[in-house]
């Protein structure tokens, strides 16, 4: 009887660990809107949809890892994150917006077509990447520099991923913390070697919104203070 009700026991656990993995699991769905043009047809023979899948998938691990997400307590509900290729303007490389709780990316296919070759995979990994993360991080594009910090975090990621494309700036470069992307990247790396996890903590204050006052309140500086140091350390390079 004791055998039986233990062998009962352990199906229900296994029965429940099942049910908690498949609301964990996220959904990630690739289509290529555009196969029929050139930067489509590229997709198709160079990427695919299930390197692509794959991708997002290791890009989420990745980056929850970066900003300290590991329980899905701490992150965003997102069950679905869409990746459609689409016949875009040619200046289009890529943009995510949230659909219905759920998320989705677009990429233009001339994009795609620029970047094929030999490089295609570590310039669009990066680029996906950095989509990515705007799914997972605690976005806020409600002022000028609360949308470039947002996106700063994004390449940060990027960076840390080790996909920094040709034509970045380097470390020190910028003419304002506070510019966005690679510039606010560099930065924020800067940042983050003084505190490790700054980024992570950053972008878990973000929740709330942005506000200039969490530099001083994790490194003791403003932004503006940290900016003249970082700009000191790099002057002679």
């Amino acid at each position: 009887m004791a055998a039986q009700l233990s062998l009962i026991s352990l199906s229900s656990l296994l029965l429940l660990a099942a049910a908690l993995h498949s609301t964990q699991a996220v959904e990630y769905i690739v289509s290529n809107r555009a196969e029929t043009t050139s930067g489509g047809v590229t997709f198709n023979n160079q990427l695919g949809v299930e390197y692509t899948r794959q991708t997002m998938e290791s890009a989420s691990n990745f980056i929850w890892n970066i900003l300290q997400q590991s329980n899905e307590a701490d992150r965003k509900s997102v069950q679905r994150v869409s990746l459609f290729v689409d016949d875009k303007e040619p200046e289009t490389i890529a943009y995510t917006f949230p659909s219905n709780g759920n998320y989705e990316i677009h990429v233009g296919d001339d994009y795609i077509q620029r970047i094929g070759g030999d490089m295609i995979k570590t310039d669009f990994n990066g680029v996906l990447y950095h989509e990515m993360v705007h799914v997972w991080q605690w976005l806020d594009l409600s002022t000028y520099r609360s949308g470039n910090v947002s996106e700063g975090i994004a390449d940060f990621v990027r960076l840390k991923a080790n996909y920094v494309p040709t034509g970045w700036v380097q470390p020190g470069g910028g003419d304002h913390w506070d510019q966005g992307y690679s510039v606010t990247a560099r930065f924020l790396d800067y940042c983050n070697d003084l505190r490790n996890g700054f980024v992570a903590e950053l972008n878990k204050m973000m929740k709330a919104g942005y506000n200039d006052r969490y530099f001083v309140d994790l490194l003791g500086k403003s932004a503006d203070e940290l900016w003249s140091e970082y700009k000191a350390k790099y002057a002679g390079n």
